[in-house]
């Protein structure tokens, strides 16, 4: 049964620092690109920052130089590192695997407020 959990997330002030979590089961993860999305309220999922099998990463524009995805293939978990956070960055974090069906975990809240 394929399982990903995110954790992580929480209240941060504007320009703080946050790392997610996404804790995976029942799937190959190292055979995988991982993504982050995220979730504003009223607003459609986007996706932010994605990580190939092979290491390479990239990330959307809103969060380039702030946001760090990578992964640890042995421990079956990838992770968000997020710096200098600001209020549009508040919203419903989620991890998934590119180009698969896998289903949706339960998100992690991150809200930025001062």
């Amino acid at each position: 049964q394929v399982q990903l959990v995110e954790s992580g997330g929480g209240l941060v002030q504007p320009g703080g620092s946050l790392r997610l979590s996404c804790a995976t089961s029942g799937i190959i993860f190292r055979a995988y690109t991982m993504a982050w999305y995220r979730q504003a309220p009223g607003r459609q999922r986007e996706e932010v920052a994605v990580i190939f099998y092979g290491g390479a990463t990239t990330n959307a524009e809103s969060v380039k130089g702030r946001f760090t995805i990578s992964r640890d293939n042995a421990k079956n978990t990838g992770y968000l590192q997020m710096n200098s956070r600001k209020p549009e960055d508040t919203a419903v974090y989620y991890c998934n695997a590119k180009l698969s069906n896998f289903p949706w975990g339960q998100g992690t809240q991150v809200t930025v407020s001062s």
